[in-house]
C-alpha cells in the first residue's frame, strides 16, 4: 500500500459544492496499470491518493487515512470491491467509518445492479473514459462535502440542544432548591407532598412527616449575627440529611424550620428518625468569632411528628398541620424534644 500526498492537510476541506481540491482518494485495484492511469487522469485536480492492492488493505487504509472517496475494483485478491462496499456502507454511522462515497470499477458489464443495491454510489465499466472518470469523482466529492457539512450542522445542533437541556435542568434545579441549605424549597416540597400523599392513600402505606424548628434562633442571630445564623441553618440541614434515608424528602419550610416526608414509615419509626435528628442537632458544636476570640455555640431543636393514615389526618395539608401542632406542643413543653400526634 502506498500513499501519495499532493496538497497540505489544511487544503483538504472546502465549502460544500465548491472546490474539491485537496480531497483524499483511495484507489484499490490489483492492476497497477489501472491505478497509474487513474492517478495520471486526475493529477491536475490536486487530490491526495492512497493506493491499495486488495480489499483487506482498503479497510485498514480507511481507518488510517480517512479518505473522502473510494474507487474499488470489483475483483481483487481476498476481499473484492463489492464485499468492501458492503462493509463500508454497513458501518457508516458516527461510530464506524462515517459516510464515504464508493465508485465500483469492473471490466464486466454484469453486476452493476448488485453493486448499487449494496450501496455503491456509482459504477464505472473498464475501460472508462478519463474525462467521465474525472466528472464522476468530482460529483462524488461534492456529495461527500455536502454530507460532511450536514453532519457538522447536526453535531452543532446536538451540542446546542444538549447545552439548552443542561441550562433548562439548571434553572429547574434552581427553582426547586433553597439557596442557603441546598435542600428543596417549600414550593417543590408541596408538589412532592401531594404526590406522596396520593400514593400513600392509594396503597394504604404509612406516610410520616415531621417539622423541625431551631430553638431560640432569633437569639442566635441577635447574639452572633445573621451570617452565623446561616451557618447554623446549613449545619442543622446537614445533620437532618445524614440522619434520614435517601428516599426521605427533606426541605426548608421557611425561616428556621425544616420539614421532612418519610414514605413507608410507621409512627414508631418516624419518632426514632426525628429523635436521631434532635440528638444530632444537640450534639453540634459550632464556633462563633467574637471580639474576645472564638466561642463554642450549641443549638437544640424541637420537632413535631405526624403519620397517615390516622383518624385526625385526612389530607396532605392535615398531615403537615398535625406535625405543626406537635411542634408547637414541643415548644410549649420546654423545647429540645420530639412530640408526636396520637
Amino acid at each position: 500500500m502506498a500513499v501519495r500526498r499532493k496538497t497540505l492537510e489544511s487544503a483538504r476541506r472546502e465549502e460544500p459544492g465548491g472546490s474539491v481540491k485537496g480531497r483524499r482518494l483511495l484507489v484499490a485495484d490489483d492492476d497497477q496499470l489501472i491505478v497509474s492511469q487513474i492517478r495520471q487522469a486526475l493529477s491536475g485536480s490536486e487530490y491526495e491518493f492512497v493506493e491499495c492492492a486488495d480489499g483487506t488493505e482498503v479497510l485498514s487504509a480507511i481507518r488510517q487515512h480517512h479518505p473522502d472517496l473510494l474507487l474499488l475494483d470489483v475483483e481483487m485478491p481476498g476481499l473484492g470491491g463489492v464485499e468492501v462496499c458492503r462493509i463500508v456502507k454497513a458501518n457508516q454511522g458516527s461510530s464506524g467509518f462515517g459516510f464515504i462515497p464508493v465508485i465500483l470499477m469492473t471490466a464486466r458489464r454484469t453486476g452493476k445492479v448488485e453493486g448499487l443495491e449494496l450501496g455503491a454510489d456509482d459504477y464505472l465499466i473498464k475501460p472508462f473514459d478519463m474525462l467521465e472518470l474525472s466528472a464522476r469523482v468530482k460529483s462524488m466529492l461534492r456529495l461527500k462535502a455536502l454530507q460532511d457539512a450536514l453532519m457538522e450542522k447536526n453535531r452543532e445542533l446536538d451540542r446546542a440542544n444538549k447545552e439548552l437541556e443542561e441550562k433548562r435542568n439548571e434553572l429547574l434545579q434552581l427553582s426547586r432548591t433553597d439557596g442557603l441549605t441546598g435542600l428543596i424549597n417549600r414550593r417543590h416540597f408541596e408538589e412532592r407532598l401531594g404526590a406522596e400523599f396520593a400514593r400513600s392513600e392509594r396503597y394504604r402505606a404509612p406516610l410520616s412527616c415531621f417539622l423541625l424548628d431551631i430553638d431560640h434562633f432569633k437569639k442566635v442571630n441577635d447574639t452572633w449575627g445573621h451570617p452565623f445564623g446561616d451557618v447554623v441553618l446549613r449545619e442543622v440541614a446537614g445533620v437532618a440529611r445524614r440522619a434520614l434515608r435517601d428516599v426521605d424528602i427533606l426541605a426548608r419550610y421557611g425561616g428556621e424550620e425544616l420539614v421532612a416526608l418519610l414514605p413507608e414509615t410507621s409512627p414508631e419509626e418516624a419518632w426514632r428518625a426525628a429523635e436521631r435528628v434532635r440528638m444530632g442537632v444537640e450534639a453540634m458544636r459550632l464556633t462563633a468569632q467574637t471580639e474576645e476570640g472564638p466561642t463554642t455555640v450549641r443549638c437544640t431543636a424541637s420537632i413535631g411528628v405526624s403519620t397517615f393514615p390516622s383518624e385526625s389526618v385526612g389530607s396532605a395539608d392535615a398531615l403537615v398541620q398535625a406535625a405543626d401542632d406537635c411542634l408547637y406542643a414541643a415548644k410549649e413543653g420546654g423545647r429540645n424534644q420530639v412530640r408526636q400526634a396520637v
